[in-house]
């Protein structure tokens, strides 16, 4: 937890040696996005694992019903990696496009 205040920290003092507040923005825009993805992708991951577990458990208890299980499991991992490609978009829009500078 130290690390990560101090790692804040440095950030911040990065930000406030800009001549502006658009600078400062971009910092946190950063961080913000990296914070976000980081998230996401812990989130996914964690789904995916609990998705292929189930499937895995699944198909051990019933062999039959395998096929129909691989298809369900795709289609479960296909719309959680779309969140994560979601919050991909919009960090990219926040570091690129960043509607918070005028």
């Amino acid at each position: 937890m130290k690390k990560f205040f101090l790692l804040f920290l440095a950030l911040g003092a990065v930000a406030m040696a800009g001549e502006n507040g658009e600078s400062m923005i971009k910092a946190y825009s950063v961080v913000a996005a990296g914070v976000g993805l980081g998230l996401a992708a812990l989130g996914g991951a964690i789904g995916m694992g609990h998705t292929a577990a189930a499937t895995i458990a699944g198909t051990a208890r019933n062999p039959g019903l395998g096929g129909k299980l691989m298809t369900t499991m795709f289609i479960a991992l296909a719309m959680i990696e779309a969140q994560v490609i979601y919050t991909l978009v919009i960090a990219l829009i926040a570091l690129y496009a960043n509607p918070f500078i005028g």
